[in-house]
Order: C-alpha cells, then sequence, then structure tokens
C-alpha cells in the first residue's frame, strides 16, 4: 500500500471567480471565511460553489484538477482529484445513481397497454408508420439515459471546476465473447484469483468474489464447473462458479444435485445466480463507444483505460471496491495520497411527468394531476431545509420536498420521509434539477 493512502481530506468547496470562470476548488474552512469576509456568495449549496467578487481568472495561478469516470449500469462513479509528484489526491466523489431499471420498465408497461389495446375487440386503427428504421447509433432510451447523465455531469464539472483532463475506464469483459461458449484454454480456469483473464474478472463480478459454495472470501478461488465436464457440462459462462480450494476438491466430479443434496436452499440459488442474465455487463458494453464519442466532444483530452488496471491500482493503494474509488483510480498512477471520507450520491429522479392522469391496472384514468406544480413557492423536487420548532417533527430536516395545494409538504431526507410539514417551516436551498442529493461514507479501506 502506498505511503499515507487513505489520509483524510475534506470533499473541497468549488469555486468561481467574478465572471463565473472556474478556479481551483479550496478547503471549507477556507470557503467560510470568504463568505464571512463579504469576499464571496453562495452560487449553488449541492454540489456547493461559491464565487469569489473580487478575483479574476486572469490575474490567478489556476492549477487545474482532472476527473475520473467509472461507468456502471446502475450507478457510475465520477472522482475530481489533482496529480502531482508524489501522487494522485481525490478531491471529491460523487456517485451517480441512473434510473435506466425505471425507464425500462415504463416502456414495457406503455408496451403492454398498447397490445391489450390492439388486441381486444376495438374499432381498427390504421397504422401509422411503415418500414421504421433507427438511426446509425441509436441507443434504447435507457441505455441512451445512461450516457447522457455521465457527460452531464462531467460538463456540470468543468462548469465548476478547471477540469485539464478526463479518464474514463472501459467495460472489463466481452459479454458477447462469454456467452458465445469459447471453450476455456489450459490453465485458464486452474488459475488462483490473481490470474486477469476475462472470465475470471467477469466471474469475481458476479459472485462477488465469495465461494459460491461456503461463501468464504479472502481465500485463493478457483473456476468450478457447476455441472461437472465429465458427465457432460459445458464451458459456457453459465456453467461457471466460482469455489474455494476446499469446496473444488470436495465437489469434484460430483454433481452439484449431489453435493448439496443436505442444502436445497443453496442449491436453487446457486442455480439460479448462475443462470442470472448478463443485463447490467451488457448495457455498460453497450454504452462504451457513445460515451466515449461524447466526452470527445467536450473538447478535452480523454485517456481511457481497462478495467484490470483499475483494480490493480486498488489492490496497490489498499482501497476498498467502490464506483466512487474505482473512478479515482482509473488510468496510469503511480499512487494514490488521499481520498475524501464522504462522498455525495446523485440519483436521477427526473423532472416529473407529461401524463395529467393515473392510470390503473388496465389502463383507465384513475386520477388528475393538477395542471400547477408550484404550490406555496415550492416545487416537488426542490432542495429545502425545514426547521419544525415543535411537536413530533420537531427539528431540522434537510432534503427533497414533495409539495402538495393544501400546503402540507414531505421531505425525503437521508432517514427517510417526513410525512406534513407545514409550508411555513420550509426554507428553500436549491431549485430542482431532476437530481436527489444525499451523502453518504466512503468505502472502508481493504488492508
Amino acid at each position: 500500500m502506498s505511503e499515507g493512502a487513505n489520509r483524510e481530506v475534506h470533499p473541497v468547496v468549488f469555486v468561481l471567480d467574478k465572471r463565473g470562470h472556474p478556479l481551483d476548488p479550496c478547503h471549507p474552512a477556507r470557503a467560510r471565511r470568504l463568505l464571512a469576509a463579504g469576499r464571496a456568495v453562495v452560487v449553488r449549496h449541492t454540489p456547493f460553489v461559491i464565487r469569489l467578487k473580487d478575483r479574476d481568472v486572469a490575474t490567478s495561478t489556476v492549477e487545474g484538477v482532472q476527473v475520473g469516470i467509472d461507468p456502471g449500469s446502475r450507478h457510475t462513479g465520477l472522482a475530481v482529484f489533482t496529480e502531482h509528484n508524489e501522487g494522485r489526491a481525490g478531491r471529491y466523489a460523487i456517485q451517480l445513481d441512473h434510473r435506466g431499471t425505471l425507464i425500462r420498465d415504463r416502456l414495457a408497461s406503455r408496451a403492454a397497454y398498447r397490445r391489450g389495446r390492439r388486441s381486444r375487440n376495438l374499432r381498427y386503427r390504421s397504422r401509422r408508420f411503415f418500414n421504421r428504421t433507427k438511426p446509425k447509433g441509436w441507443l434504447a432510451p435507457s441505455l441512451r439515459h445512461r450516457v447522457d447523465t455521465t457527460v452531464s455531469w462531467a460538463a456540470r464539472l468543468t462548469r465548476w471546476a478547471p477540469v485539464a483532463a478526463v479518464h474514463v475506464e472501459k467495460v472489463s469483459f466481452d459479454t458477447h465473447a462469454l456467452s458465445a461458449g469459447k471453450p476455456l484454454e489450459g490453465m485458464e480456469y486452474q488459475q488462483g484469483t490473481l490470474a486477469g483473464y476475462e472470465v475470471r474478472e467477469y466471474l469475481l463480478a458476479k459472485w462477488g468474489q465469495t465461494c459460491a459454495y461456503c461463501g468464504k472470501q479472502n481465500v485463493p478461488l478457483n473456476i468450478d464447473h457447476i455441472h461437472p465436464r465429465s458427465r457432460g457440462g459445458s464451458d459456457r459462462i453459465s456453467n461457471l462458479a466460482l469455489a474455494c480450494i476446499g469446496c473444488n476438491q470436495a465437489k469434484n466430479a460430483t454433481p452439484i444435485e449431489e453435493f448439496l443434496n443436505d442444502r436445497p436452499t443453496l442449491l436453487a440459488r446457486i442455480l439460479q445466480q448462475a443462470k442470472a442474465p448478463l443485463r447490467d455487463a451488457a448495457a455498460v458494453n453497450a454504452t462504451r463507444w457513445a460515451l466515449w464519442r461524447a466526452l470527445e466532444a467536450t473538447g478535452l483530452p480523454v485517456h481511457t483505460a481497462s478495467g484490470g488496471r483499475t483494480k490493480w491500482n486498488r489492490s496497490r493503494t489498499g482501497a476498498a471496491k467502490s464506483h466512487t474509488l474505482d473512478a479515482l483510480h482509473v488510468g496510469e498512477l503511480e499512487s494514490v495520497t488521499a481520498w475524501p471520507p464522504m462522498l455525495l450520491v446523485v440519483a436521477a429522479t427526473g423532472r416529473g411527468s407529461y401524463a395529467r392522469t393515473v392510470p390503473d391496472r388496465y389502463g383507465f384514468p384513475r386520477l388528475v394531476r393538477p395542471r400547477t406544480k408550484l404550490h406555496h413557492g415550492f416545487q416537488t423536487g426542490d432542495l429545502v431545509r425545514a426547521n419544525v420548532p415543535a411537536g413530533k417533527k420537531a427539528g431540522v430536516h434537510l432534503g427533497r420536498v414533495l409539495v402538495r395545494s393544501s400546503g402540507s409538504f414531505d421531505i425525503t431526507t437521508r432517514h427517510g420521509r417526513i410525512i406534513g410539514i407545514n409550508h411555513r417551516h420550509v426554507r428553500h436551498l436549491q431549485r430542482a434539477d431532476g437530481y436527489g442529493y444525499t451523502t453518504r461514507k466512503e468505502a472502508d479501506r481493504h488492508d
């Protein structure tokens, strides 16, 4: 592990000059002194951004920062860091939670409604389109969303900080090749956990780096055939699991049904997990080139690296496995000297719905939504602080607000939802921008 790794550093405050151009981020204590002295004003609450009144970028020394991106299917990690001779130092960490699964489910629901209307005994409606084709580079809405939100937050960081370069991780394995049933070569499934083969990397991610049979972690793991090859089992990825040396030797060529005869629950779980689709990995593979092209279009230098390189970097610094720490360790680096103990979780929530009605299970309108979104000066999704002086809900509550025309609001905080807070106790922090914000601790260090 590198010298001084995981030294605690506070997440920085982003700084703009008097004309709105980004300067180097500063320590929160320095930002408080600037605000108290009247030399700066608050531009944004989350992430916290200030603007200096008496400083211009032309007369300032700007060293710049770099951004690392670890794209994922459900979560994407972004890390803002500086790099000097002593190593790389993390300054700010963001975990971006995508809503691609929700988009996919809603599109499937809409398709089911339309399919039902076409199959019922209703009046005929002629087709609207013939020979519809998709343009080159088309992505499904759930996949396009992942690319757009990641590029959007990369662009936001360039507006708040002087970003000099972007580092993005490529996918670790090719799911098409893994699914094709290509036989494993000789020693490929016999190596220990340090072997860096594509199949092994995928299985380590799929089985959580644990033995499928006993659940042991941090031990050498072998690739095991669930249905033994000597009994007709194939080399397909759906027939492979991870097993510690003891379980691998004990199972040997025994059929899994016989080996786990006294543990039917574990048998059912292993068989189900083995056949789980490669959905998340396939989503990352489908969007990697679109993400790279979109980042290239920003005009910033974009450096790509492999997932194996990121894993090797983390093993040297003792960092835990997380999207934000992976983003910090992307690319070539000598060492990592520090990273923030807290990260900002940004959840894509959307900006509401165009639909004015809510359907029931049959697709018929159940209730009508009001056309006015603004109530008592607030809108659903605004970041607010509620200071309730007395009663069961007394205290200070910080989070996203859900508004009602009656003036009784709900606030979703990091600890849960607070129901029925009067609008007179609520104060604005930040207008709704389609994202929800919470903070949590970074993953613990692996020694």
